[in-house]
């Protein structure tokens, strides 16, 4: 895994360098960090005032010692994502200073699309159908990439009916889908099938122990988060300001590196057993039809059956795809 600065959490460079000093130095005194850090004294004094007063650094000025990674950096991301929350707001809610601004230019205001319509960089969907509407119409016209990240214990049959045929029409098309999921989501039965199957459609998933935050990016260009992070139900926002996506890309992209494979999370051993018959069978069909339906049919089994087959298959072959999967298989021998 490469290495991330911090700087996605909202620390610049000196603060990093501060914390990572005491990290690995606990008990050091305050003043050692002028010597480690080698910048001027008065911006050293500035960082470790921060790192503070955020909680990242406890201890008097004979021995200073920094918080645990984890809890650092699960702090330093609710902050980021309130932040995130908070200026997507404020940008939304931009209507009094335009009309301030327009009250004293001499000028006639232009005709054009106000910043918060569904042409402007930011739209307000209020309500859920139409949310739903804007996905659907994103679903259709991503191109390369979807990320999607779902913080809920359980997904909702109703959930998983509107969602599944956009996944996996988005896999058809060659379209990468990550899916990153709460640990406690794959207790339940509904779910796991759901995500099982679209592993076996070729969507990445993973699973993270804490998730609290709901997005979905399209083409790293458009994003959907909810004007209420506690109540999704009250609507989303829709965002094409590329500084506030490419913000959302990093932090789902972190949240990423934190979280394991679906397949790891089950226990499950890539490469430990040779594949079954049945197994080969699909994977033969899987590398000459087109449609899963026409693969099951002629394997003489169920569609949930055959999709069942290829997601293992995907784990056998520690491939993330099935493009991947026929490449290794073919390497094996297997096909």
């Amino acid at each position: 895994m490469e290495t991330r600065t911090m700087s996605v959490l909202g620390l610049n460079g000196v603060e990093e360098d501060v914390y990572r000093h005491f990290l690995r130095n606990p008990g050091s005194p305050e003043a050692t960090a002028d010597l480690a850090v080698l910048r001027g004294g008065r911006e050293v004094d500035a960082a470790v005032a921060r790192l503070r007063d955020l909680g990242l650094l406890h201890g008097d000025g004979t021995g200073v010692w920094a918080a645990d990674p984890a809890a650092a950096v699960a702090r330093l991301s609710e902050d980021r994502l309130e932040h995130v929350h908070s200026t997507i707001r404020e940008i939304a809610d931009i209507g009094p200073i335009m009309r301030s601004l327009q009250q004293d230019s001499p000028y006639p205001p232009p005709q054009r699309t106000p910043v918060s319509g569904p042409g402007g960089s930011l739209a307000r969907l209020e309500t859920l159908p139409l949310v739903r509407t804007h996905i659907d119409q994103l679903a259709f016209t991503a191109r390369a990439e979807v990320l999607a990240s779902e913080p809920y214990d359980v997904l909702s049959p109703e959930n998983i009916r509107h969602a599944r045929p956009l996944d996996l029409r988005c896999l058809r098309r060659g379209v990468a889908l990550r899916n990153l999921v709460r640990a406690s989501a794959v207790g339940d039965a509904a779910t796991l099938e759901h995500l099982r199957g679209l592993r076996a459609a070729g969507a990445q998933v993973r699973v993270a122990e804490r998730l609290s935050e709901l997005m979905l990016v399209y083409d790293r260009r458009t994003a959907l988060v909810p004007m209420d992070p506690r109540d999704s139900g009250r609507g989303a926002f829709r965002i094409e300001e590329p500084s506030l996506v490419e913000s959302l890309v990093r932090y789902f992209d972190r949240l990423w590196d934190d979280a394991r494979d679906l397949g790891e999370v089950l226990g499950e051993e890539p490469g430990a057993a040779p594949p079954t018959e049945a197994q080969l069978l699909v994977l033969e069909l899987m590398c000459t039809v087109s449609k899963d339906e026409t693969g099951a049919r002629r394997a003489g089994m169920s569609l949930r059956t055959y999709r069942r087959h290829i997601s293992d298959l995907l784990s056998l072959l520690q491939a993330n795809n099935r493009a991947r999967a026929a490449l290794a298989a073919r390497e094996r021998g297997w096909v």
